[in-house]
């Protein structure tokens, strides 16, 4: 038998000729780098016309938006309001007559003025003393050459000062619920755990806004603590000129009077201080560059989504056309 042969096969001989070596078998399944390289090469003009759209559509979308502006103010905290409150000796004397006051501990004035502005009741009373509904809500755009805003004129009647009507004859005026939604929006507060400092931002269409209505929040913030002190203090006189009606005790009469004496000071001492827990360290000012949008950024996702987009088509054609085959 020559060489070139075939070898039968028998035990102890080989199944195939010298010099051949069998080439595994391709599962049909698997995907050829090759082949897709080359459906990618064939549908590069729908990944680049698709690429093409859709930054296309990011530049339009980009240029549609009008600018934002964002004015922030630094702030520090005051503890004028802190003191006087009806805890350690109060609580122990009240304990002492066997009259339950609640809980001693007295909250932190900056933690507890930050819920407040953040808070519903807050904004909304703020929103409806300086009548800003319209200019949240409604205003479209800012001219810088004139500095004057423009409202949209499908929602709001400028010269009316009037909102308009749907098809169904329903007013198109938001409700406070949506205006306070869309308030935290723009409203951002910010504390720097090592300093303590707290810095309160507006973002809006127009800068002047943005400033002025940070500038109030700080103000309206102060006025509302200012309040809140006075009418504790006022709350507590009157409670310790009770208990000192009821007693008899001289010595414990003497630390009542002493205790209302703390909230006169503490009364004083709001009356007289405008920056109640607040103190402006840095002022907001009208910002001279926008904060927004990112035109660059939308520009360069649209791109990619648009990239990928085409790759997925041009991929899913592939793999259909490849079972079609099959």
């Amino acid at each position: 038998m020559s060489k070139s042969q075939n070898v039968t096969n028998n035990e102890g001989q080989y199944p195939f000729p010298p010099g051949y070596y069998p080439q595994p078998q391709s599962n049909g399944d698997e995907i050829d780098l090759h082949e897709l390289f080359k459906a990618l090469w064939r549908g590069k003009w729908i990944i680049v016309l698709t690429t093409f759209v859709f930054v296309v559509a990011g530049v339009l979308f980009a240029i549609s938006q009008p600018n934002t502006y964002k004015s922030e103010v630094l702030l520090t905290p005051t503890y004028s309001s802190s003191g006087g409150g009806l805890s350690g000796s109060l609580g122990t004397l009240a304990t002492f007559a066997g009259v339950n006051i609640g809980g001693e501990a007295k909250a932190d004035p900056k933690v507890e003025a930050i819920a407040i502005l953040q808070s519903r009741k807050f904004i909304e009373t703020f929103i409806k003393k300086h009548d800003l509904l319209a200019p949240l809500m409604a205003i479209d755009a800012w001219n810088e050459g004139s500095n004057r805003v423009y409202y949209d004129a499908e929602l709001y009647d400028a010269i009316a000062k009037e909102w308009l009507f749907d098809d169904e004859n329903e007013s198109l005026e938001p409700t406070l619920w949506e205006a306070h939604k869309e308030f935290k929006e723009i409203l951002d507060v910010s504390e720097d755990k090592t300093t303590g400092m707290v810095t309160i931002s507006i973002i809006s269409k127009s800068p002047f806004i943005a400033q002025d209505w940070v500038t109030l929040l700080v103000q309206d913030l102060n006025e509302w603590m200012k309040e809140r002190a006075l009418s504790e203090a006022s709350t507590k006189i009157a409670y310790l000129q009770e208990q000192i009606n009821r007693t008899q005790v001289t010595e414990l009469q003497n630390m009542f009077y002493s205790l209302i004496e703390e909230q006169y000071k503490t009364q004083m001492l709001a009356e007289v201080e405008e920056e109640f827990v607040f103190k402006t360290i840095d002022p907001a000012v009208v910002p001279e560059e926008k904060d927004g949008p990112k035109r660059a950024i939308i520009c360069v996702l649209a791109l990619l989504l648009g990239g990928v987009l085409g790759t997925l088509i041009v991929l899913v054609r592939f793999v259909l056309n490849g079972q079609k085959a099959s």
